[in-house]
């Protein structure tokens, strides 16, 4: 098992399952209304309460699209999704920044923290069908690292590496975008065991087993290389509001 979010292929469930079709909203509201327990992608969850699984179904953000991405149903906090751990000891964190760069670099933890920090409130959304809004992610931009090491224009995607041999590619388009981070805190905490302390990487926009936990590796590359997940059927770009879940 691998140290990250989306840990394997979630079930495919069948139709009448409450996570294997879509829930229209009088569903949706009535459950938390209910105080109910349901399952997505097998686990069980909570929802959100009521008044918050309507805004959630009623948000636009500002790009035009909506908030709440087709067939994700809010929750209230980030879950647990299981993986071979890595090591969570700030003591013992580097982060290697290399390939298509003109200076690598090599952070310890009191190096990455010594960066200028970011603060920023972000969604997530996971394959299996959750989603939360607002989670409080403090860490260092993933555009500034890559400022700092001199991208060359050769470069076009961006590897996440972490624990295990884990990988996860992005668009080095997306991966700089200003709202990506290497992430140390959540919610004003440092990362819970389960969410890949000491570090992890954070791209809110795609599915978030790109997300990669326990990060070791930030390597930019001139050529697409899919990851773990992304050569055993999950989809290579994964963005929610296009459902891209599987290949």
């Amino acid at each position: 098992m691998r140290g990250h979010d989306e840990q394997r292929p979630p079930e495919q469930l069948p139709a009448e399952h409450p996570a294997g079709r879509r829930m229209d909203r009088r569903a949706i509201l009535g459950l938390a209304a209910a105080g109910a327990v349901v399952a997505i992608g097998g686990i069980l969850y909570r929802p959100a309460a009521p008044e918050k699984q309507q805004a959630a179904l009623d948000a636009v953000r500002a790009d035009g699209r909506t908030r709440l991405p087709p067939n994700q149903r809010l929750i209230e906090a980030l879950r647990p999704m299981g993986g071979q751990q890595g090591d969570p000891d700030p003591a013992n964190f580097r982060l290697r920044v290399y390939g298509e760069v003109r200076n690598p670099l090599e952070l310890d933890y009191r190096e990455l923290l010594a960066l200028p920090q970011t603060e920023q409130l972000a969604d997530v959304h996971c394959v299996t069908g959750w989603t939360v809004f607002d989670a409080e992610w403090k860490g260092v931009r993933i555009a500034h690292l890559a400022e700092l090491a001199g991208v060359k224009d050769s470069a076009a995607h961006v590897i996440f590496e972490a624990a295990h041999g884990y990988t996860a590619n992005v668009p080095l388009k997306e991966a700089i975008a200003p709202n990506c981070l290497v992430a140390y805190r959540l919610n004003g905490e440092p990362l819970p065991l389960e969410n890949g302390p000491p570090v992890r990487s954070l791209v809110p926009d795609l599915y978030f087993w790109k997300s990669a936990k326990w990060l070791t590796g930030i390597r930019f590359v001139s050529h697409d290389e899919p990851g773990y997940w992304e050569v055993r059927g999950y989809h290579n770009h994964a963005d929610p509001w296009l459902e891209e879940r599987y290949a």
